[in-house]
């Protein structure tokens, strides 16, 4: 399988912004492009309506986070069999917000994927190195040691049934993404990461890019080989942009 034969992705991650409001925008003026795969995480609240919104289309709908239990006294927490049960389908895991702002480590992140996986979810694996570790020449080592501590958690890695969100720390939220060039070598590391160290085609993976997307600028990061699609973070919030960063992968 090559480039061509993957559909591109193109996923608003919401962060905590959001309200019923805003759900209604999007199920109004959202582009429905059947060259893409189009997938929206809202905050937990507001998974049920946008859910049901979008049940008979091509709109998938999840969340940003889980805990890594099925149930119990976890105060605050939602599971990933809950958010099957309320029809969501993907579950980001991993999103540097969480690692950084949140303490998840990468056991933790690791646990959570697991439970994603077994409640049937569509995981979308998040990774991506710091300022520090980019310029320390660390970059592909920290991304890597990403990936190895889900391996290590997992009883058999294969990658077909999930989405890998490289995301550039030092890029999230600057307004500056990634070059092309910087972005592709560590999507590309990814793939390869994939073949080396799984059971599954690493050339289905679909491997998304993530940081600081707009739709100036994302035809010729789609361009390149191993990215096949966007997270996109603050202009996910806006549906004009965010339909004009599908129109860009279209191509």
């Amino acid at each position: 399988m090559g480039r061509g034969m993957r559909k591109p992705v193109v996923a608003a991650n919401w962060k905590m912004n959001g309200s019923l409001g805003l759900c209604e925008h999007f199920v109004a003026n959202l582009a429905r492009p059947d060259y893409a795969d189009v997938w929206i995480f809202p905050t937990a609240l507001h998974l049920g309506a946008l859910a049901e919104s979008f049940r008979d289309s091509d709109i998938s709908v999840g969340v940003q986070n889980v805990w890594c239990e099925v149930e119990g006294a976890f105060t605050g927490e939602i599971s990933a069999s809950m958010v099957a049960a309320a029809g969501g389908q993907l579950a980001l895991v991993g999103h540097s917000e969480r690692r950084s702002l949140f303490g998840d480590s990468d056991a933790v992140v690791a646990r959570k994927f697991k439970k994603i996986t077994e409640a049937g979810l569509i995981p979308v694996l998040c990774v991506g190195e710091t300022l520090e570790e980019r310029e320390s020449g660390l970059a592909f080592e920290a991304v890597q040691r990403q990936l190895n501590a889900v391996e290590e958690a997992w009883d058999n890695p294969a990658y077909s049934h999930v989405a890998i969100a490289y995301e550039p720390v030092w890029a999230i939220g600057t307004g500056e993404a990634a070059t092309p060039d910087i972005a592709q070598a560590m999507q590309a590391l990814i793939r390869n990461h994939v073949d080396q160290n799984s059971s599954g085609d690493s050339q289905a993976v679909r491997i998304l890019y993530g940081g600081s997307v707009k739709g100036v600028g994302a035809a010729e990061l789609i361009a390149q080989e191993d990215i096949d699609g966007f997270l996109v973070g603050g202009a996910s919030l806006d549906v004009n942009e965010f339909n004009q960063i599908c129109e860009a992968v279209k191509s």
